[in-house]
């Protein structure tokens, strides 16, 4: 795999404890020809642990039918001691059906933020990452990558790595530009690179999606829609995906009332049977024979 297969590092968050934002992501860093990066969630994203995950930064850029197999490793750095919190090493397939894998239950926010023991030193948090990429199935050097060769697909400029996708897109969907007036190519391209952000945050599932990301994926379409492109079936995809990330919340409610009433079912066990144990006992004292031992 050469020099590049493996790599280790570490990405500070500057005040962390006051970050606003949902959702963040580390710079690209290259391994193994592939460009990845390390993104979370710093307010847990509806769970109460920081949600940290590895992607493929530059997945859109890979031949169809891409692969690769990964040993991974993502840990928070604790400053304030020798010891460090780390999940086990993982192995996993990313493609482009699971272009990022993670952890939500890893790191509990309490723990993180408690001000005595916790992770932040001068409100930053280290989070450390080794990554050796150990198969890839699709390659795609960087130099190809970054060349600034591109190709016209219907005014479109596009890399030749978007060719495939914008073509099937095109082939499918022939009304999508009917009314997209718009001949500078550069507005041309612009809107197409949009449209393709656009399909792939919503191919991204829905526990990773913010509710902000939904209301800009939504400004968004209605720029495009405005501009002239018809994307209907792009619409109903993202009314699919509002409608399951608001199933989701409802659904993390409902889970957290229901472990909440079983918790309180369990107490209440616990003390019947303490009851019964002690009403047993009094029983079995009443149907005792009486001793005459201290008369007799």
């Amino acid at each position: 795999m050469g020099e590049h297969s493996r790599k280790k590092i570490t990405w500070t968050i500057k005040n962390f404890s006051s970050l606003q934002c949902e959702k963040l992501c580390s710079d690209p860093f290259v391994v193994a020809s592939c460009k990845w990066r390390l993104c979370a969630y710093p307010k847990g994203n509806n769970v109460e642990y920081l949600f940290l995950f590895l992607e493929v930064a530059d997945h859109q850029l890979l031949p169809r039918g891409w692969r690769r197999n990964v040993r991974f490793s993502l840990s928070i750095l604790n400053q304030n001691t020798i010891k460090s919190s780390r999940q086990n090493d993982e192995q996993k397939w990313f493609g482009e059906e699971s272009r990022r894998w993670g952890h939500v239950s890893m790191f509990p926010l309490n723990e993180i933020h408690a001000k005595e023991n916790g992770y932040l030193v001068n409100g930053e948090l280290k989070i450390v990452a080794e990554i050796e990429v150990i198969e890839a199935i699709g390659k795609l050097d960087i130099a190809e990558e970054t060349s600034s060769i591109t190709m016209d697909a219907n005014g479109f400029q596009l890399l030749s790595s978007q060719m495939e996708l914008v073509s099937r897109l095109l082939e499918k969907h022939p009304e999508i530009e009917s009314d997209f007036s718009t001949k500078n190519s550069n507005l041309r391209t612009g809107y197409m690179s949009l449209l393709l952000s656009l399909i792939e945050t919503l191919r991204q599932s829905p526990h990773e999606l913010s509710n902000s990301d939904l209301a800009e994926a939504d400004a968004a379409l209605g720029s495009m829609t405005n501009a002239g492109f018809k994307l209907d079936w792009l619409e109903k995809k993202l009314d699919e995906m509002a409608e399951k990330k608001e199933k989701e919340e409802a659904g993390e409610i409902r889970v957290q009332e229901i472990e909440e009433e079983l918790k309180d079912l369990k107490q209440k066990c616990s003390d019947l049977e303490a009851q019964l144990e002690k009403e047993k006992l009094e029983l079995s004292a009443a149907k005792a024979h009486i001793s005459f031992d201290d008369v007799l």
